[in-house]
């Protein structure tokens, strides 16, 4: 018999901000059947907001701002799909998130190709050769020429691409797809239903005589022409390649309005891996392994307002899962017992009896994980860290109601170990935290989730530097003074950090102190 871990598909979606990825994301739950009408939780059809931005903020802003995880069963498959912000300013939610999937969906706009933001997760995926597979989204709109859009992605990414699809018009003359694998045209069919539900389609060969007739004389032989060339010059396909981040498979349509959802859905349900082996510091851990093993690459708190609870998100990476087991903490050096368990389909969450490598399970937390831990029966086991990056913002916290400390305290703390914020300390002033964040619009989230979940009012004193680093060979804040350095704090574990105002005195700091070491991530610290 089949691993179960062989029947586990774990994916994320990454894009730039505005290319449709959570509308592409409803689309996917749609068809796969997680999903009766897009926007709404099965048998809660009256909740019309994006299924996967579950956060007050997100619903009321229209954006994505934190990771969310959606679980469900389709085609015999165990889907964990991660939903990741768009946004720049919370990358570093995506960059830690991309780290539990084994397959990315790169969304593009197809009028806009290529974005900044999309080439920066693009490249944290070809670091960690995650596979990727491409969807121009957005042809119920004017867009590009197809062929420019893949030479784009060829030149600004560097890697090649195979289109599996290819689109019929763009913008009012968009009718559908053909597919290139099946050698069939997929004309869809506008109905009174919207875009809530799936879309009817016709489908027929290339060389039916009745094309001429659904699509018109000139876009059908425009159609023909294309794919002639494309069969005649176009890449060939390998899945080797696709695996190893070298080649993506590119996909067209428009999530709006379903217009090739659902090829693209059956396409990737073939292409998305199962879990694979993992390196956990010069061990090789195989999915199939006996000995259980995840890591923790995401904390949420208060999914729930109503019970204040802590999450930790850990991806199995080896072995089973099963509620009361005991593990080993690396971090901390001791075991644990794993009481609870729980999978999600964004806020909801139900029990989990048993999870294998590649699922996706929430554990209560009480205040015993990080970001980066890993758990595993048989002793210490270490993955790769998942990544804490350099903040490039910063602000001294203000608390408005000095009555709030404790509220405060305990909110901004709770929000650090999520990951929201990094927290720093200045001697002398350490009742008055300074945050650092990889964007700004994060401080609004802090200010945001400070009120409404923890009851305490603040506001930030911006700070003007741009860096900060580990220094690797100071032991106190005062060797970085003496040194002028011009900003000495420490972080959560008491560790030396020196900030910046620019790049010219980072690089002056180098350079006049030879002796030291400045890492741009923190260093992982083990707890005796």
């Amino acid at each position: 018999m089949a691993h179960p871990s062989e029947r586990r598909r774990t994916f994320a979606i990454i894009s730039h901000p505005d290319a449709g990825k959570t509308t592409l994301t409803e689309r996917l739950l749609l068809y796969g059947g997680a999903i009766h009408a897009a926007g709404a939780v099965k048998s809660r059809k009256s909740k019309r907001a994006a299924v996967s931005d579950w956060m007050a903020l997100e619903k009321q802003r229209g954006i994505s701002v934190t990771s969310s995880v959606l679980q469900f069963e389709h085609g015999g498959a165990r889907w964990n799909l991660l939903d990741t912000p768009g946004h720049n300013d919370f990358s570093e939610d995506t960059y830690r998130t991309l780290t539990a999937a084994d397959c990315a969906i790169m969304v593009l706009d197809a009028a806009r190709g290529v974005e900044p933001q999309t080439r920066k997760l693009f490249h944290v995926c070809r670091m960690r050769g995650t596979p990727i597979v491409t969807f121009v989204n957005k042809l119920d709109r004017p867009a590009r020429d197809p062929f420019d859009l893949m030479s784009e992605v060829e030149d600004v990414l560097g890697v090649h691409t195979v289109p599996f699809t290819w689109p019929i018009g763009s913008g009012d003359r968009f009718q559908g797809v053909y597919n290139r694998r099946q050698a069939l045209v997929a004309r869809f069919k506008r109905t009174e239903a919207g875009n809530a539900k799936r879309v009817e389609m016709k489908v027929g060969g290339i060389d039916d005589p009745r094309l001429d007739e659904w699509l018109g004389d000139a876009p059908a032989e425009t159609l023909r022409g294309e794919i002639e060339l494309l069969d005649g010059a176009g890449e060939a396909w390998d899945r080797a390649r696709f695996l190893s981040g070298e080649l993506t498979p590119v996909f067209f349509g428009s999530a709006l309005t379903s217009f090739g959802v659902e090829p693209f859905l059956t396409a990737f349900e073939r292409l998305c891996p199962p879990p694979g082996p993992r390196d956990a510091g010069g061990t090789t851990v195989a999915p199939e392994d006996d000995r259980f093993s995840a890591f923790v690459f995401k904390v949420q708190a208060n999914m729930d307002p109503s019970h204040r609870d802590r999450v930790a998100f850990a991806r199995v990476c080896s072995g089973r899962f099963e509620p009361g087991m005991r593990v080993h903490h690396a971090r901390l050096g001791k075991e644990l017992r794993l009481n609870r368990a729980e999978q999600f389909f964004a806020q909801e969450r139900q029990g989990v009896e048993e999870a294998w490598a590649g699922d996706i399970i929430g554990l209560y937390d009480p205040g015993l994980f990080r970001i980066g831990d890993t758990l595993s029966t048989g002793g210490a086991l270490h993955f790769d860290a998942v990544p804490r990056f350099s903040p490039e913002h910063f602000g001294r916290l203000q608390l408005l109601d000095p009555l709030k400390r404790k509220q405060l305290q305990k909110g901004i703390h709770q929000l650090a170990e999520e990951g929201t914020v990094q927290l720093f300390a200045e001697p002398g002033r350490e009742k008055d935290p300074i945050c650092g964040v990889v964007g700004q619009l994060q401080f609004d989230v802090l200010t945001f989730r400070i009120e409404h979940e923890y009851g305490a009012k603040i506001t930030f004193d911006r700070l003007p530097y741009q860096h900060a680093r580990w220094v690797e060979g100071a032991d106190t804040c005062d060797d970085l003074l003496a040194r002028y350095i011009p900003m000495a704090v420490t972080d959560v574990d008491g560790a030396p950090v020196a900030l910046f105002r620019d790049q010219w005195e980072l690089d002056r700091a180098v350079r006049d102190n030879p002796s030291w070491t400045f890492h741009e991530t923190a260093p992982i610290r083990a707890t005796e």
